[in-house]
């Protein structure tokens, strides 16, 4: 017979949303279980998203380093011909995780919150049974916080499995292929891709929008294409994916021709979907929005005392906004229960993404693709080879740059972009200033300091009003 547990609070997902909630419930003195379904605690940010890729990430760009100073020297360094040995640095991949994991571990330890290992599946809104490696467990609580996270898109004539690949499997190989094929050219493929190129591999992107990053403006992807071109990344786009056979991917051209991509690996990163599939959901009797669950400006669902966080509320699709609508739930619900509290709104101005692209691309607000027509935006520009600190660090020579969009008529900022080699740094000041309704002036008149690229947000700002001193 099943052991019951009885509790207020049940988390299922142990991913940025789900973890932060439990901590923060368990700080707020609610009686909280945390059900891991598999993924470790951090779920795929942790264990096969964020965190690992921008290690091979880092790792890709150290070796490329030493490449460029092996081929004839670059800063006056000069080296002899690297080696990877992809094993060892996916080992040292693993090692950071694994003391993530154990970080996460201790906080929910010290918060009093109960994890429980397993699959939990639903019978009705309150209740579930959780399958463990030591039997069944069924849980009922008061309060249910949904975040199972999401999963990569499948595609049915490139199905996981063998030299198909996602991007779990990627993060995990222990040498670098000679050829590898990326189907979908949105920021998982291109970070990925571009680590691999920089690792030694021959890399094609095939993508089905006629360019890159379709869903950021022109000017912000240019660079990442210039990069590509610069590296030999063979670019397919407009183009179908169709199957793999015998080392080859079946592609269709934008012109409509068939052709053949030889691959030691395919990477599939076509999207991601919301995990809403094989936990009962269905038996919950919560409203759904399209493939996600529906919730309103409090992260509640249609049913009473059940929240949902994370990837499966819907886009975007980011781990830090997992976390922060973890924390405002925990809130409510403390709130709700008379532990203290608040009754608190999930209603950020923005929420800024970073691709971790070579170079890398931030936006936060809107960008001109939201504001065209409109003749109330200011836009200004300032080129990031304009700013000492860029230069000295080889990061103003790629086209790169920071741009505002401001109201006309009071000058309050509306949007900022950049792309440049570690402008991702910049994103919080960025989320900052627009979550705390900053003028143009606010940015101009703080003293930034020199030499940082952050200079480049000041210059943007006073080239808005009209007076940038270096340009």
């Amino acid at each position: 017979m099943a052991e019951t547990i009885k509790t207020n609070v049940l988390i299922i997902g142990a991913g940025t949303g789900g973890y932060v909630a439990g901590i923060r419930c368990g700080q707020l003195g609610l009686d909280t279980i945390l059900v891991d379904g598999g993924d470790g605690l951090g779920g795929t940010c942790l264990n096969v998203g964020c965190i690992p890729s921008k290690a091979i990430i880092h790792a890709a760009s150290k070796f490329e380093t030493v490449s460029k100073a092996a081929a004839g020297g670059t800063l006056g360094i000069t080296a002899s011909k690297p080696a990877i040995d992809l094993a060892q640095t996916t080992a040292w991949k693993d090692g950071i995780v694994k003391k993530l994991n154990a970080g996460v571990a201790g906080l929910l330890k010290r918060a009093k919150v109960k994890v429980i290992n397993g699959w939990a599946t639903f019978t009705d809104a309150k209740t579930c049974t959780v399958r463990t490696a030591d039997g069944d467990i069924t849980i009922s609580a008061e309060h249910v916080v949904l975040a199972t996270g999401s999963e990569p898109v499948e595609l049915p004539f490139l199905k996981f499995g063998g030299d198909v690949i996602s991007s779990t499997e990627a993060l995990s190989l222990d040498k670098v292929p000679n050829k590898l094929v990326v189907v979908g050219g949105g920021y998982i493929g291109l970070e990925l891709g571009i680590a691999f190129r920089k690792l030694g591999a021959e890399v094609a992107i095939v993508e089905m929008a006629d360019r890159l990053l379709p869903l950021y403006d022109k000017a912000l992807t240019d660079p990442v294409a210039k990069w590509l071109e610069k590296h030999g990344v063979e670019l397919h786009l407009g183009a179908k994916a169709g199957s793999f056979e015998k080392g080859q991917l079946n592609i269709t051209t934008k012109d409509g021709a068939a052709l053949k991509l030889k691959a030691d690996k395919v990477l599939v990163t076509v999207g991601r979907r919301p995990r809403t599939k094989g936990w009962g959901l269905e038996n919950m009797g919560v409203a759904m929005a399209g493939p996600f669950v529906k919730i309103d400006d409090r992260c509640a669902t249609s049913m009473k005392n059940v929240w949902a966080v994370g990837d499966l509320t819907g886009e975007p699709m980011l781990a830090h906004k997992g976390s922060a609508q973890g924390e405002v739930v925990a809130e409510i619900i403390a709130h709700l229960s008379g532990k203290g509290g608040h009754d608190r709104r999930f209603d950020p101005v923005t929420i800024a993404a970073v691709c971790f692209t070579e170079p890398e691309i931030v936006s936060a607000g809107l960008g001109p693709l939201d504001v065209e027509g409109r003749d109330d935006v200011i836009t200004a520009v300032f080129p990031l080879a304009a700013i000492g600190r860029a230069l000295a660090i080889e990061a103003g020579e790629d086209g790169g740059f920071v741009r505002v969009l401001a109201s006309k008529s009071d000058h309050r900022l509306l949007g900022v972009q950049a792309v440049g080699q570690h402008v991702a740094e910049m994103s919080n000041s960025f989320a900052q200033m627009l979550e705390m309704g900053a003028v143009l002036e606010d940015v101009a008149g703080i003293i930034h300091v020199h030499p940082t690229l952050g200079e480049a947000f000041h210059e943007a700002s006073l080239r808005a009003l009209g007076h940038a001193i270096h340009i």
